[in-house]
């Protein structure tokens, strides 16, 4: 069995206020996977995601990437080399999309030529005309474009491990059923291995190899959709899914 690119062991985390945000949480993630983690806000699923970038740190259990405990990488070094999508895309207003996407690249010292071109096709990649928009700010952005231009910049370096937190939670219904498309698209194009918070089960159903569902800082439930649909593990998962009624595809 090959080994996990994310695994999280027995993690707990607990704020100093008392807040108990993970129970013992056990989450893998394979080579080329996506999994999707949904549930209420404050199930943990955010701090859970961020544990394998180092923006969080476990109290307790041990956290890997590609085998290695996280806790014995430099968090820049970790960061560099995992794409991250945040809600609202997290883009820097002052600098061009050109710039915003070349954020990586820049710090990994890249010659500029190089960075241009690695602009120039991840743009194109997401959809973007690079002659119309690799010289615009953000501003003078859709929220959608923003979204396209934040994928492109967590994809700049080709990191094999990308983590989206609601990547599409701030948008309207339909450019967020457009950017799904888009997902899926690049999902399908490029292989790598995502873990995707949603607080959407069909988004969960539509996008994911396997939906793990959250409730106050435990995992309840890890498995493909049809697993969900048909053997919930409990009250909540068969509400949560019955929710979605099988309608994604």
């Amino acid at each position: 069995m090959t080994e996990p690119v994310l695994e999280a062991r027995r993690v707990a985390k607990r704020y100093p206020s008392g807040v108990e945000a993970l129970c013992g949480v056990d989450l893998s993630v394979s080579a080329g996977e996506t999994v999707a983690l949904i549930g209420q806000s404050g199930s943990g699923k955010t701090t859970l995601l961020r544990l394998f970038n180092r923006l969080e740190e476990p109290t307790a259990g041990e956290v890997l990437a590609r085998g290695r405990p996280v806790a014995s990488l430099d968090p820049i070094e970790l960061r560099r080399r995992a794409g991250y999508v945040q809600q609202e895309g997290g883009l820097l207003p002052h600098w061009t999309i050109e710039r915003n996407v070349a954020l990586v690249p820049a710090l990994l010292g890249w010659p500029a030529g190089r960075r241009r071109e690695r602009v120039d096709a991840l743009l194109e990649l997401v959809g973007l005309e690079p002659p119309r928009y690799r010289g615009r700010y953000p501003r003078e952005l859709s929220g959608g474009q923003r979204q396209r231009v934040a994928f492109a910049r967590a994809l700049a370096a080709d990191p094999d491990v990308v983590l989206l937190d609601e990547p599409f939670g701030a948008l309207d219904a339909l450019t967020r059923l457009e950017l799904q498309e888009q997902f899926l698209l690049l999902r399908r194009r490029l292989s790598k291995t995502m873990l995707l918070v949603t607080h959407d089960i069909d988004e969960a159903f539509r996008l994911a190899d396997r939906i793990g569902v959250m409730r106050e800082g435990r995992l309840l439930q890890l498995g493909r959709r049809r697993a969900l649909l048909e053997a919930p593990a409990d009250d909540y998962v068969r509400r949560l899914v019955d929710r979605c009624g099988g309608r994604a595809g």
